[in-house]
């Protein structure tokens, strides 16, 4: 259903790296008067893994999205908004207090012991309208003027009616609000999702502990649309109930939850899909040891009481390796092999192998390759091939030496159609078992192996393998080569390079809360992993993404909705970051990853006594050997962690230019002019 195909003439298999490109951004700091903060404010119990990693992500600060404003709830609940001239480099932001959430007063004994409050966030609705929530369940309609005091248009809470014996309001996170009509807007919450049971037969009290609250182990959330009426006098300003119009439920807090106008639908963009309330929940099972059973294979009978011997798995077909001018292919063919019975044709574009007259050695095909497609050009003329046979050895080497026509271009197979077939035992050979026949051999998805020296395993392995068909050794794993250089065994880390970016799946909703006729049941999306999202300020949040594409990061668009009866949603690759994923597995205190249209960027945390850096990784085209990468320095040690982050765009003679803005604990660093 969210297709992120990549387009190849985006890719730059030349890439080798970024380089450094010093920007001199006007950089100013301003203490805060008003400061925030990031203590739990979580009840006694622990919070889950996903509400950990909710809250190190939750941006604090809040843009208008067309004025140069800023807002955040600092510490004692108090609504600042902070506006920058984005003009004047040398005129300090203004910090005003517009309002004053009401505090709750608890004490232990009526503290909830097992509901998390959340951190206080906000959503603008227009450049005056905002909605505001405590993170204790209250959310405030504030309108903002330009200059004064905010006043309170109205104020409601959210209380899940499924709990009836507590009515206290449940805490929730504002992520987005859109008008969805002229007179309806639409506020997207999310919260926990909390049970009701009964404990010794005696009920919880709204004024005690709700002792009969309890908290699935599965630690489930839900994500709610609220309705309200414009204008604002059309609405109560006692507090009440929230107008719930829709409610999934799923197993994260989402990462994305907007308003999509272009196609009247909401997208929930999270770890999980967001199942309507009622689907029953079906949580992801994983064997035990003693619970897991064989494959069968070919000729194989599990429930015979007698099994055959595991057949050991056939090594691959060649091994290839390459330096930036060339590609090496190597056959095994049996030693005997007169050197009169190969024949190999080089073209621009294919390559033809074939040995003629000559037995296999003990189930060990014959290459057979006619005008098959390369994966790139390559110069005939230059190209040549060898064939070094070994006396003592059952198999010697056939080595095809490709001269590229482009060079510095990396392959990444031997044949255009390399990774549409995998390599098994069965199948190999003919009915005659002599040579391989026209069966799309080279469709098989052969692993470089990177140190050519290594070449010579590919005899080890054979031999090996053909000992083991007549001994009946299990030899399971063998391969041609190791696939790394010995002076590489042990530098990759793939436990690091996959933790990079979030695993993520949409789940689209129409207005009404049902499942939009193109999105069928809802549960065939594949998921993706999620590099970076826009940076808050500079477009709208489901504008792009950037999505993980083996070490690179793809920029994709989100195109305009279709005809009428079909608006599904279509996603359009613009660029490339190449290598992103590599560099951001190397950045362990990124807080925030955010981009715009020609640039990534990672924003450390940060800490007290040194601060944090903001790293840029600029677009570049797919012939571009080199991409610019710059630093900037965003604490400065006194600053303090960093909380939330969000951009301006401006303007100028010499092009478009960015002000970025970030709030720390100790205080508000603005980078002008970031080109």
């Amino acid at each position: 259903m969210t297709d992120f195909k990549p387009d190849r003439s985006l890719l730059n298999p030349k890439f080798e790296g970024y380089k450094l490109q010093v920007i001199s951004p006007d950089v100013a700091r301003y203490d805060l008067p008003y400061k925030p903060t990031q203590a739990a404010t979580s009840g006694r119990s622990p919070l889950s893994l996903q509400e950990v990693q909710s809250r190190i992500t939750h941006n604090h600060l809040v843009l208008s999205p067309n004025s140069r404003r800023a807002l955040y709830i600092d510490a004692e609940h108090r609504v600042i908004v902070v506006d920058v001239d984005v003009a004047n480099t040398q005129k300090p932001p203004i910090f005003n207090v517009v309002y004053e959430l009401p505090t709750s007063i608890t004490t232990p004994q009526t503290e909830l012991e097992t509901v998390h409050r959340e951190y206080p966030s906000a959503a603008f609705l227009d450049d005056n309208t905002t909605f505001v929530s405590d993170g204790h369940g209250n959310l405030y309609i504030l309108d903002i003027p330009q200059q004064g005091p905010a006043q309170l248009i109205s104020s409601f809470e959210l209380v899940d009616k499924e709990i009836l014996s507590v009515t206290l309001p449940l805490p929730f996170r504002i992520h987005s609000v859109a008008r969805v009509t002229d007179g309806t807007a639409v506020a997207l919450l999310s919260s926990r999702h909390y049970d009701e049971t009964t404990l010794s037969g005696t009920q919880a009290q709204t004024t005690g502990a709700p002792k009969g609250l309890s908290i699935h182990h599965s630690c489930e959330f839900d994500v709610w649309a609220a309705r309200f009426t414009f204008p604002p006098n059309m609405m109560q300003i006692d507090s009440g109930a929230l107008d719930i119009t829709w409610r999934r439920r799923g197993e994260d807090v989402p990462l994305l939850a907007v308003y999509d106008s272009a196609r009247n639908v909401y997208a929930l963009l999270g770890s999980s899909p967001y199942r309507q309330i009622g689907t029953p929940h079906i949580p992801s099972y994983e064997p035990s040891s003693d619970e897991t059973a064989p494959i069968p294979r070919a000729g194989e009978a599990l429930d015979s009481g007698t099994r055959t011997p595991q057949q050991p798995v056939k090594p691959y077909p060649y091994s290839w390796t390459q330096t930036p001018d060339a590609v090496t292919v190597a056959f095994p063919l049996p030693s005997s092999t007169p050197k009169s019975s190969i024949s190999v044709l080089f073209s621009p574009t294919t390559l033809t192998v074939h040995v003629k007259g000559v037995p296999t050695i003990e189930g060990i095909p014959l290459p057979r390759y006619s005008a098959k497609q390369l994966w790139d050009h390559i110069r005939p003329s230059t190209s040549f091939w060898t064939w070094d046979r070994e006396g003592e050895h059952k198999f010697g080497i056939l080595s095809l030496h490709l001269d590229k026509m482009n060079e510095g271009t990396k392959w990444m197979h031997v044949f255009a159609s390399a990774g549409t077939r995998t390599n098994t035992t069965s199948g190999a050979a003919t009915a005659s078992g002599s040579t391989y026949s026209e069966n799309d051999d080279e469709a098989i998805d052969v692993p470089e192996t990177l140190d050519p020296s290594e070449l010579y395993l590919i005899r080890e392995a054979l031999e090996k393998y053909t000992e083991a068909l007549r001994t009946g050794e299990d030899t399971s794993g063998l391969g041609l080569g190791r696939g790394l250089p010995s002076l590489a065994q042990g530098e990759m880390d793939d436990e690091v390079d996959d933790s990079v970016g979030r695993m993520a799946v949409f789940t689209w909703v129409a207005e009404d809360g049902s499942v939009p006729s193109w999105f069928g049941r809802g549960n065939d999306t594949p998921p993706f992993n999620l590099l970076s999202a826009p940076l808050p300020g500079t477009a709208h949040s489901l504008s792009s993404l950037v999505v993980k594409n083996s070490i690179d990061g793809l920029l994709h668009a989100l195109e305009g909705a279709a005809e009428e009866d079909t608006k599904e949603p279509k996603w359009k690759h613009l660029g490339t970051f190449s290598a992103l994923a590599f560099v951001l597995a190397s950045k362990r205190d990124t807080r925030f990853t955010h981009h715009t249209r020609d640039a990534v960027m990672a924003f450390e945390n940060g800490s007290v006594d040194r601060g944090g850096n903001v790293y840029i990784y600029w677009c570049s085209s797919p012939s571009q050997l080199w991409a610019k990468q710059s630093v900037l320095k965003v604490g400065d040690g006194n600053a303090g962690s960093l909380l939330g982050v969000g951009a301006f765009k401006s303007e100028k003679d010499n092009g478009a230019t960015t002000t970025i803005v970030c709030l720390c604990e100790n205080q508000l660093v603005v980078l002008f002019n970031v080109p």
